[in-house]
């Protein structure tokens, strides 16, 4: 029966992520490139800027720095170290190269996404901010205060297959890594030990609600990139003759027919572009509508200033990170042949293997990067899905809603440590990944006139500082 459940969300998996969807992404990344003219390659230092400032004339519930480092903490986890060597087993080194690229041009759909999140954020009835795709479907194109039929059938679907993402990609998988890697390290401690640790860790945290999980995000991100981005450069520098080697065999196996590593990882171009897209997807979320849900949040002028400071969330997760662990996967790999016989051979199947072999191989710090990074990226993930699912399960059924979710949502956490789910949570994962970012893309794209226009006005026509004066709504909550 498991194998059979398994085939079937392959299937479906293979579907969702068919050559449509890639190109739909493809396409939406470099149209909203244009529609922004280049704001990755033209803004990028002042949105950096900006992430560190502080508005306090502004209107929101959280800093600036904050809904950043909040949506940080929940793109920069797991698919940053096994979503990559995922993407490698599956895709070949040439993933890394489509992970990046798609991570550059989806800089551009980060800031558009966000900024529609925040141009049409409400408040609730306690004067919380409230924003999303959801609200952009509802808003925009309301005639007579009545939001029509397919509009709102846009919103309502972003934000069930959201609700429903954040079991796989915010809970499951994350706390499924840590328990795969923290086991293989120490076979001794079990994985559902790991899960209740977890479980108990994420309950307390989210009780407190967006306030406390942001000063946990805020604390927790900046430690924890900077101490896996400086054990990746050690790495790197252990690797450095092998460096050269595996950057061109990243950029030539991106667009090879062949399989690499003599056909032990990847399919040629096509599975490499598939599973960057995918990962890529996976990591920075730029498309998803995800992070938008937090940065509508944020204490903000106006919604171009929380666009930049946002869009500087996909250069720091895919353009840095994702890219350092590619380089240390594949210099590794070319160093160490055993790793790649062990895959050949069947005895590494996964990306958690993978990694876990990959980092090992480094004497002394190798495997205590790898398990201090993946348990702080997968423990703030959680944290920052937490809030999206919460967001969405609140537009869904009202505030009466959300204690169920955190409830259901803390034992999918344990859940992922089991093997019961260990085999299916990344299928079912980039499933409804997909499902959410189909009409977030759509939106956007329809709003892509206003995005042009009011960007022009506010980032290239000089007026970042400028407030806002449209009126937020106050909703009725149910």
């Amino acid at each position: 029966m498991e194998m059979d459940v398994g085939a079937i969300i392959g299937t479906v998996d293979s579907f969702v992520w068919g050559p449509w969807l890639v190109a739909l992404l493809v396409a939406a990344h470099v149209i909203l490139t244009i529609v922004t003219k280049g704001v990755q390659f033209r803004k990028m230092p002042k949105a950096i800027k900006l992430s560190v400032t502080k508005d306090p004339e502004a209107e929101g519930d959280v800093s600036q720095f904050g809904a950043l480092t909040t949506a940080l903490s929940a793109t920069i986890g797991t698919g940053n170290i096994v979503g990559v060597a995922t993407a490698v087993l599956a895709g070949g080194p040439g993933a890394v190269l489509w992970m990046w690229i798609i991570g550059v041009f989806g800089v551009a759909t980060k800031y558009s996404e966000t900024y529609v999140s925040v141009k049409y954020r409400v408040k609730d009835h306690a004067g919380r901010m409230l924003g999303g795709a959801m609200y952009a479907w509802e808003r925009h194109f309301q005639k007579d205060g009545k939001t029509p039929l397919w509009a709102k059938t846009g919103a309502v679907l972003f934000a069930l297959f959201a609700a429903l993402a954040s079991f796989g990609i915010g809970s499951a998988v994350q706390s499924n890594a840590v328990a795969s890697t923290i086991t293989n390290n120490f076979p001794s401690i079990p994985g559902w030990g790991v899960g209740l640790v977890i479980a108990v860790l994420v309950a307390l945290v989210i009780i407190g609600g967006i306030k406390i999980i942001a000063k946990v995000c805020t604390f927790l991100v900046p430690f924890m990139a900077a101490f896996y981005v400086l054990g990746c450069i050690i790495i790197v520098g252990i690797n450095f003759e092998f460096v050269g080697s595996a950057i061109a065999l990243i950029c030539t196996s991106a667009f090879s027919p062949e399989a690499a590593f003599g056909g032990a990882v990847g399919g040629g171009m096509m599975a490499a572009l598939r599973f960057g897209a995918a990962r890529g997807l996976f990591s920075n979320e730029s498309g998803m509508g995800s992070a938008p849900l937090v940065a509508a949040a944020a204490t903000t002028r106006n919604p171009a200033r929380q666009a930049l400071v946002s869009m500087s969330g996909t250069f720091w997760d895919t353009v840095i990170i994702c890219a350092l662990t590619g380089i240390v996967l594949v210099s590794t790999m070319i160093g160490n042949p055993e790793v790649v016989e062990l895959i050949r051979s069947g005895d590494i199947g996964g990306g958690a293997a993978l990694t876990n072999a990959a980092f090992g191989s480094i004497p002394v710090v190798g495997k205590w990067i790898l398990l201090v990074g993946l348990s702080t990226f997968a423990l703030s993930t959680i944290l920052g899905w937490s809030y999206y699912g919460n967001r969405c399960v609140a537009y869904l059924f009202g505030k009466n809603g959300v204690l169920p979710y955190h409830v259901i949502y803390v034992v999918v956490a344990f859940l992922g440590t089991t093997t019961f789910v260990a085999g299916w949570v990344w299928d079912i994962s980039d499933i409804f990944n997909a499902l959410m970012a189909i009409p977030n893309i759509i939106v956007v794209l329809l709003l892509s006139g206003l995005i042009w226009r009011e960007t022009q006005h506010y980032v290239y026509d000089g007026n970042l500082d400028e407030k806002d004066q449209t009126e937020i709504p106050i909703i009725a909550t149910k």
